[in-house]
């Protein structure tokens, strides 16, 4: 996919663990072969509290934040990101915090969303693809 790809936070967490080896190994394959990166401040807290949850030691984790922020382009969650999450939530039917992963896609202009978690194929506002890399 060429162009802005925006990366759902269960894409970082299956490349920074081992829960899932052939999950694993195609995230990792997945953001090595994407050109332009770009995740949000909500997929950063997420990516933090799920980690933990897997009981990854802490220093691990903000290491591998480090990493994720040197690599892609953060969107940074606004007043306006908050308006057009809950346009989304209530034209497609999602839930809040997958609307604010659509926002901020679509405010960096990404033309692909890679998530396990939504509707694989789905186009949001004629613009964004959902795309689930781990769909068969």
């Amino acid at each position: 996919m060429k162009g802005n790809c925006f990366i759902d936070t269960n894409i970082w967490v299956y490349a920074h663990t081992n829960t899932d080896s052939s999950k694993s190994a195609s995230a990792l394959k997945l953001l090595e072969s994407l050109p332009v990166l770009v995740s949000s401040t909500q997929v950063l807290n997420e990516y933090y509290s799920v980690m933990l949850k897997n009981k990854i030691a802490d220093n691990l984790i903000q290491d591998n934040i480090e990493v994720i922020i040197e690599v892609c382009s953060v969107q940074i969650i606004q007043i306006p990101t908050l308006y057009l999450a809950h346009k989304l939530k209530l034209k497609y039917g999602f839930s809040y915090w997958d609307s604010l992963i659509l926002a901020s896609a679509l405010e960096a202009n990404c033309q692909a969303l890679y998530s396990e978690d939504m509707q694989h194929g789905q186009v949001i506002e004629h613009s964004l693809t959902i795309i689930n890399p781990y769909r068969s």
